[in-house]
């Protein structure tokens, strides 16, 4: 009888042939589902094979890869220091897909460590030297502004007041964000999101020229920010200013941010600004499951994927969102944005 390369077979009393399936056809079933994005199922198999073969750093660095496509970034990180505590400088590749990790984390100080090194044992001709150089060319770019909004003397209390706030502006209650948020900026003034939480909530609170002139007098000191762009394209959008909100959406539409807080922002403006394909693909983008547990992640995608022709992920989105937060059920719904 002939045998597959991805089993082996076994003879019980000369009669019987038994199918004993190795870590390889697993494995085979697990990169499949990886392909067609089922993830889930990917991660099933590649599990199975790893109780088959051990001992393989390849279905490790699989399944880790699985892992960073669903945003479970800690968990990539930890199956590919094992495998390098296993198998040494065998698989260097590990060094690079750490590094991306610990980026999307935000943690730059770790993913520069690691993309180093990985140029450095790889000898500059790996495999991933181009992405280990734009990611390390990125992380320059970010690392001041980095060090500058995170060096505080007391992140506990900062934490308190970040949670206190976004509970506030998830459940729209404008006043209160509002008194957290002022005090955000006067204890913590190098935490400089607080300022632009600050405008939206004031925006919607309904001083809505004071909001405008805030963020407008921010993007005169610094011209590339984010926030301000993401912030002005949503309020000139909302007062129907479609010449200033299209100036600012055609500057977002060509930011890629590597913090995933940073897509939503750029999905949900897309959305609101009409472009629902290119927010489509933006909320694929995003694999943090916290970001993907956020209001605006339920109601903005789902948006974007009822006018996209995908109503029954719209709806099905809608109302995971309703579960999680009951008042998104009073805004109508993905086909009345």
């Amino acid at each position: 009888m002939r045998t597959s390369e991805n089993a082996t077979v076994e003879q019980v009393n000369n009669k019987v042939i038994t199918f004993v399936p190795n870590g390889d056809l697993y494995f085979s079933y697990g990169v499949q589902a990886f392909q067609k994005r089922k993830f889930d199922l990917a991660e099933k198999w590649l599990k199975m094979a790893l109780e088959k073969s051990p001992e393989e750093a390849l279905y490790a660095c699989q399944l880790s890869v699985i892992y960073t496509e669903q945003g479970s970034y800690h968990a990539a990180n930890q199956v590919l220091t094992e495998v390098l505590s296993q198998h040494g400088t065998e698989y260097i590749d590990c060094y690079y897909l750490i590094a991306n990790n610990y980026a999307h984390l935000g943690l730059f100080n770790d993913a520069k460590k690691y993309a180093e090194k990985y140029l450095e044992k790889s000898e500059d001709e790996g495999e991933f030297k181009e992405a280990a150089d734009q990611l390390l060319e990125l992380i320059h770019t970010l690392s001041d502004e980095e060090d500058d909004e995170w060096a505080l003397d007391d992140e506990d209390d900062l934490l308190i007041y970040q949670e206190t706030a976004f509970y506030h502006i998830q459940h729209q209650e404008w006043d209160k964000a509002l008194v957290v948020l002022e005090e955000m900026m006067q204890l913590f003034p190098d935490y400089t999101t607080a300022k632009h939480e600050y405008t939206f909530a004031l925006f919607y609170q309904g001083d809505q020229k004071g909001a405008i002139e805030l963020e407008q007098r921010w993007l005169e000191k610094d011209p590339e920010n984010l926030n301000s762009h993401v912030n002005l394209a949503i309020f000139f959008k909302e007062r129907n200013e479609t010449e200033q909100c299209e100036y600012h959406v055609q500057i977002l539409r060509n930011i890629y941010p590597i913090h995933d807080q940073q897509k939503l922002y750029i999905a949900q403006t897309l959305t609101v600004a009409g472009y629902y394909e290119e927010a489509y693909q933006r909320f694929k983008m995003i694999r943090s499951r916290d970001i993907k547990q956020a209001k605006a992640f339920y109601k903005w995608h789902s948006v974007a994927c009822y006018h996209n022709g995908y109503p029954s992920k719209a709806l099905q989105l809608w109302e995971q969102g309703c579960r999680k937060y009951p008042a998104l059920s009073n805004e109508g719904g993905p086909w009345s944005n």
